[in-house]
């Protein structure tokens, strides 16, 4: 049982290492010069998280909870915590952000269609684009940090102070 949930975990956060990678490259590489190829960049991006980002995040989170009451050694380890607690939050951002660029992406097309102002288009498309890098580079330094918890398990130990 240990192996096969350690396992499930190592896998889906491969899976969700290379939904990270696969969003930003994307994001990148995509052409977004009209308002058709935005929202093919969208659909593509949306695709993602939906089939791979959100499943392997929630088959970590959940797998990764589970070897903690699986292997109660791993409950003592202050390593352990703080990968849960990265876990939770990196799920809720990651949901959020999903949600929320979800919801922006159809209100920026609908903008684009009614307003004909090509710089005040790409200057709202920069703007949106500018802030979910943001909050993609802390979703994937959260999950590196979560993956160094994982190999190097350090100990946490708080410093004794002499009194």
């Amino acid at each position: 049982m240990r192996q096969s949930v350690k396992f499930l975990h190592t896998v889906s956060s491969c899976g969700l290492l290379g939904a990270l990678m696969a969003y930003i490259l994307v994001l990148r590489m995509a052409p977004q010069a009209s308002i058709g190829q935005y929202a093919d960049m969208r659909e593509m991006i949306s695709l993602i998280c939906r089939y791979l980002l959100v499943p392997s995040l929630a088959v970590s989170l959940v797998s990764g909870l589970v070897a903690m009451i699986v292997h109660r050694q791993y409950q003592q380890k202050r390593w352990a915590w703080a990968k849960a607690l990265l876990g939770l939050s990196m799920f809720e951002s990651t949901l959020a952000v999903t949600q929320s660029k979800a919801v922006e992406a159809a209100e920026f097309a609908a903008q684009m269609a009614q307003s004909h102002d090509p710089t005040k288009a790409a200057e709202r498309l920069a703007q949106a684009i500018g802030s979910e890098w943001t909050v993609l580079v802390t979703i994937l330094v959260l999950c590196l940090a979560q993956t160094a918890l994982g190999v190097w398990r350090p100990r946490l130990k708080f410093k004794q102070q002499a009194l």
